[in-house]
């Protein structure tokens, strides 16, 4: 296979179309940083169990868990997008229609964690 590379592609390591490893690095990036913001919110949300509403609002105000809630939410969202992403391109055949469900999806997605990042903002700056 090596040898329908042109010269300068066996030279720099890129395929034609020298996008999908970002992709899939993206990816695994972000499922690892949902493994662990994850589990970080799980075991917070149960160590708040039975608490009131003020008590668990205190805590979203304090710096760490906004600043972690809101990578969590950047990270599910992204990560999210980036799987619909290739479902869609591999399943929607119909290119206006794959063009129309990519753009839907990434608003969609993007003003879905933008509720949700002024909701984590609102909370921790008091609002």
């Amino acid at each position: 296979m090596d040898r329908l590379r042109s010269p300068l592609g066996r030279a720099i390591g890129l395929g034609s179309a020298k996008e999908g490893v970002e992709h899939w690095w993206a990816q695994r990036v972000t499922a690892v940083a949902l493994i662990v913001l994850g589990l970080w919110f799980v075991i917070a949300l149960l160590a708040h169990m039975g608490a009131d509403r003020a008590s668990v609002l205190a805590w979203l105000h304090a710096p760490v868990p906004a600043i972690l809630t809101l990578l969590l939410l950047i990270a599910v969202f992204y990560h999210g997008a980036l799987g619909l992403q290739v479902v869609i391109e591999d399943y929607v055949h119909a290119e206006w229609l794959k063009i129309s469900a990519l753009v839907a999806m990434r608003l969609v997605s993007f003003g879905l964690a933008v509720a949700g990042i002024f909701a984590v903002l609102r909370i921790a700056f008091g609002g």
